[in-house]
């Protein structure tokens, strides 16, 4: 391995003061992006509100009643409770206009509605904090580029990779987009592999959470479709696109669009027809802090409670082991929460996606059987104290460590708006709020995420995974469907998907007119991904095309305003 000795405190010096310079001359540009690694819309149910209490004892307690009954279709008082406990207040609340819910991020939000509205700071980060958020923000959007190179603070780049950049996957912070076709590069997606447990020990290993996955022994835990010089990419990822109508009651038709992922140009030797192919689009930065902020105990109530729930909506949460403790811990992040925290999820997004190494994952990503790979020059320097040397080091890691944690929610638009609060009434009335939990309250911490303490949030999202179905599962690259008791992300199946947080999404296109949504971006508007809801999610996505045209209008209207 080629090693190089830096200064690395000469070299942030410099940064510091070039953005601390910036910072007092000019707003900083703040668009940005990480590929930290949604199933838009989660698992739907159907269910009424909470009863108003009337002055009349009698009426009450008839009406209170008859919203039980409605409740109980889909949501069992444990779960009601459970919602009601994390909100603080009651269902009928929560269904109704509430103006604190306009600040979904809590006193983090920004008003912005424009293609910057993923990029600003926390508004409650003080003037001393800022440094560190534009730093961040330098290392998420600058390019890192082939070791040996002059800019030594952002050379290692591969040798093996998908992306030069954090923000070429997320563009301007957000959420990435499927090929169009099969010419288009698959810049903001990558595909995960994983391959089935084949002895006594992998199995137990999986369920033990101790290894997130049985890699090929070719192409490892993740395909990378680039190669530095000399390396060849490990394939090239082609997508093929079919019409699926589905017809409303009223005789609508929505045209969805099932993607067919195909494998080509293998650069390391043929791909085995059980290899399991996930492939993922990146998902959006805003309000990451505030979730790593959500208590384990929070999410763990919810998959007790939805576990008493009598009409299949489940969940579970994703148990995985921590690379920066070597304990086993709870997911959160990704699409399947294989990542425990934001600094485990930077450090192997730099890993998997760039092939930098770094403290928390220090080897670089290449197969023991990609001995060009193996060989070829990194841009590691030296770190002292017994540390291995690394591509992204301990501070430049802390930097963009806060800047992810600190990409504030835009605030809610036309809240009040009529046609807005029926679509919300509509969303409740048909459970939604079962898997998309809409708030919480986040605890004061002993820790330095100032910035999240205290908070009360409305994401709209349970962290749990749930099961999807049969359109949304990955498959083989044969096309198969797998066994579901075939672990691909620590617990994780390939029909299960965590439910992704709402927050921000009526704004998705506005930042990035390509962004599309569910884990493979086939989705092109919020309605279709409502569509492809199955599994857990059957009867409630059939509720949906009862919806006549008003309905509709009123469903998206109040997405549109998240």
């Amino acid at each position: 391995m080629h090693v190089k000795k830096a200064s690395t405190a000469k070299r942030l010096s410099a940064i510091h003061s070039s953005v601390k310079s910036q910072f007092k001359t000019a707003s900083v540009s703040m668009s940005a992006p990480l590929t930290l690694s949604l199933a838009l819309i989660g698992a739907l149910s159907v269910s009424a509100c909470q009863p108003v209490k009337d002055n009349n004892d009698n009426a009450a307690d008839k009406d209170h009643q008859k919203s039980e009954s409605l409740q109980s279709e889909v949501l069992t008082p444990e779960r009601i409770q459970t919602i009601e406990a994390l909100a603080g207040v009651p269902m009928q609340q929560l269904a109704s206009f509430d103006p604190q819910e306009i600040k979904q991020g809590g006193d983090t939000g920004i008003s912005i509605a424009s293609s910057e509205s993923y990029s600003k700071p926390s508004s409650n980060i003080t003037a001393s904090r800022k440094g560190s958020f534009f730093i961040g923000n330098a290392f998420f959007r600058q390019p890192w580029v082939i070791a040996p190179a002059s800019t030594d603070s952002r050379d290692g780049l591969g040798a093996l990779f998908n992306v030069a950049a954090c923000q070429s996957c997320h563009v301007k912070d957000g959420r990435g987009h499927a090929p169009m076709n099969a010419d288009d590069d698959a810049d903001s997606l990558l595909i995960r592999l994983a391959m089935p447990a084949t002895t006594d020990e992998q199995r137990q290993q999986l369920k033990d959470s101790l290894i997130e996955k049985v890699a090929h022994p070719m192409y490892g835990g993740q395909l990378q479709d680039r190669g530095i010089q000399g390396v060849p990419a490990e394939a090239r990822i082609a997508v093929q696109w079919t019409d699926k109508p589905v017809t409303f009651a009223d005789g609508h038709v929505e045209t969805l669009r099932a993607p067919t992922f195909n494998l080509t140009n293998p650069g390391y030797g043929a791909f085995d027809e059980e290899l399991m192919v996930s492939p993922r689009v990146a998902l959006p930065m805003i309000g990451l802090g505030l979730l790593e902020q959500i208590p384990d105990a929070d999410i763990k109530k919810q998959a007790a409670s939805n576990h008493k729930n009598n009409n299949d909506i489940k969940g579970k949460f994703n148990w995985v082991m921590d690379p920066q403790t070597g304990k086993v811990a709870l997911g959160r992040f990704g699409w399947k929460a294989g990542q425990t925290k934001l600094i485990t999820q930077n450090q192997s997004a730099f890993n998997e996606d760039m092939g930098l190494t770094s403290n928390i994952r220090p080897n670089e990503s290449c197969m023991p059987t990609q001995l060009v790979c193996i060989k070829a020059t990194t841009g590691a320097d030296e770190q002292g104290n017994g540390k291995p040397p690394v591509e992204v080091n301990d501070e430049v890691a802390k930097f963009v460590e806060f800047y992810t944690r600190n990409l504030a929610v835009p605030h809610r638009r036309n809240a009040d708006d009529k046609l807005v609060l029926a679509g919300k009434k509509r969303f409740y009335d048909m459970g939604c709020q079962s898997c998309h939990t809409p708030r919480y309250q986040l605890p004061k911490t002993a820790d330095d995420h100032l910035e999240q303490h205290g908070q009360v949030i409305y994401p709209y999202t349970d962290m749990l995974l749930h099961d999807m179905g049969d359109d949304l599962a990955d498959r083989t690259i044969a096309g198969k469907l797998p066994p579901k008791n075939l672990q691909v992300e620590f617990l994780a199946n390939s029909y299960e998907w965590r439910t992704p947080a709402l927050w921000g999404v009526g704004l998705a296109q506005t930042v990035d007119p390509q962004a599309t949504f569910l884990h493979d971006g086939r989705a092109r508007t919020l309605m279709e991904a409502v569509l492809w809801h199955g599994g857990e999610a059957k009867k409630q996505q059939q509720k949906v095309l009862t919806l006549d045209k008003q309905g509709r209008a009123e469903l998206n209207a109040f997405l549109q305003s998240l």
